[in-house]
């Protein structure tokens, strides 16, 4: 039975989902192609890659600005600004809520994005440089800034409740949205557009982490087996773009308009490693204290947890300190629960990730089943748990716990579950 919460306040419920991912943007076939299993890394094709020594990315090949509003305010927005903008657009109607919005001051935007429209800001000095001050663009330096994927939503929705903008690395999706939930556990507003969203396929962006040795450089030529989570022959995390919105209302303003509701958002919590820069801090601590404070902010107990969608980034460092992690907090209990990394068929969308993994964990409760971790071939000794591999679970999925652990000692846990009254 849920434990009493340490604040009674307002219950939070999810009713409204979008994405737009390298495996799909529509929410059947993106839940189907994670339960079969589907790969969206594919080699690069918005730059040439040729020269770099990491030439696959997770790309969302299909995605036309156009399709969705005029060209000439998609020139103005940066990739993630438009990602954020259709992903919005998409939970919006799946939500239902009526459009003009009743009470818009109720009504507030919590989106995230950890870099925003960087490569923007890179072509407007591009242009400079290379043919003067007549070329720029004027919106170059505007649609660079993180808060616009925030501001495109506010815009197109009349949303003039509380507007935060998130931008704490791959932690920024998990903590967008818990952020929203505590928002309506406080009053602050009835209904919160959360989320977050990444676009940087860019080639300094490759060459960055390639750099940093944080990407794979021996699967060029068979891309899809590239990000191998929790395997023993991981090399580093697939970098990838896309976008999730969840529509967060508070549960009395739900049941008042009879929505569909997917789940409640029970607990969440965030912290800081203040170890290292960009490796996790090896005895875990900061991912254990932010796994338990989430736990205790939902009021429940290590044993009710059905599933974990793990961060699961692909790489050696964090797949070892996230299985140590819950080890250490679960005990013999670790063992027991199932867990799986969407990161495995996506690759990572940085501040999109968390977002997007919040989604498949509505799905997971909705549709009672768990995703597989692809690829996973060759068990690594030391990890040893239930990582769901290669073929998905059908079993009832009642809390999951998602784990999001960033550049910068980033730490950010959700609780979510299935919703009883």
């Amino acid at each position: 039975m849920k434990k009493p919460s340490s604040h009674p306040q307002t219950r939070v419920v999810i009713t409204g989902l979008g994405v737009i991912t390298p495996i799909g943007s529509e929410l059947d076939t993106f839940w189907q192609a994670l339960l079969d299993g589907k790969s969206g890394v594919r080699r690069i094709t918005q730059f040439n890659a040729e020269d770099l020594p990491c030439q696959i990315a997770g790309e969302i090949p299909d995605f036309d600005p156009t399709d969705h509003m005029l060209a000439k305010y998609a020139r103005r927005m940066s990739r993630s600004s438009q990602l954020a903008l259709v992903t919005a657009k998409k939970a919006m109607a799946d939500s239902e809520l009526p459009n003009p919005l009743p009470d818009p001051e109720r009504v507030g935007v919590y989106f995230g994005t950890a870099i925003g429209g960087l490569e923007r800001a890179d072509q407007g000095m591009q242009v400079l440089r290379t043919r003067g001050l007549s070329k720029v663009n004027p919106f170059i330096l505007p649609s660079a800034l993180p808060n616009m994927p925030a501001f495109f939503i506010t815009l197109e929705f009349g949303a003039l409740g509380p507007n935060i903008t998130i931008s704490t690395a791959c932690a920024t999706g998990t903590q967008a949205i818990g952020e929203a939930a505590h928002a309506i556990k406080a009053g602050r507003a009835d209904v919160i557009i959360t989320g977050s969203s990444e676009a940087l396929i860019q080639d300094f962006a490759i060459a960055g982490f390639s750099k940093m040795r944080a990407l794979p450089t021996n699967f060029n030529d068979d891309p899809e087996r590239a990000s191998r989570p929790f395997d023993a022959q991981r090399e580093g995390f697939v970098l990838s773009e896309g976008a999730a919105c969840m529509i967060l209302e508070s549960l009395e303003h739900a049941q008042a308009r009879n929505a569909h509701i997917y789940a409640e958002i029970s607990g969440y919590a965030s912290s800081s490693d203040a170890f290292n820069i960009a490796a996790p801090d090896p005895s875990a601590r900061g991912a254990i204290r932010t796994i338990q404070w989430a736990l205790d902010d939902a009021g429940i107990s290590p044993n009710q947890v059905s599933y974990i969608n793990a961060h699961g980034t692909s790489t050696p460092a964090n797949d070892a300190v996230e299985t140590l992690a819950i080890k250490r907090l679960f005990g013999d209990l670790a063992y027991q629960i199932p867990i799986s990394s969407t990161k495995s068929m996506i690759g990572h969308a940085m501040g999109a990730s968390g977002a997007i993994e919040a989604v498949v964990c509505a799905l997971s409760i909705e549709h009672g089943a768990i995703h597989p971790t692809i690829n996973y071939e060759y068990p690594d000794p030391e990890l040893d748990l239930d990582y769901v591999p290669n073929h998905p679970r059908k079993l009832p999925v009642d809390y999951v716990l998602s784990n999001s652990f960033g550049l910068g000692g980033q730490n950010a846990c959700l609780l979510i579950n299935r919703l009883e009254l």
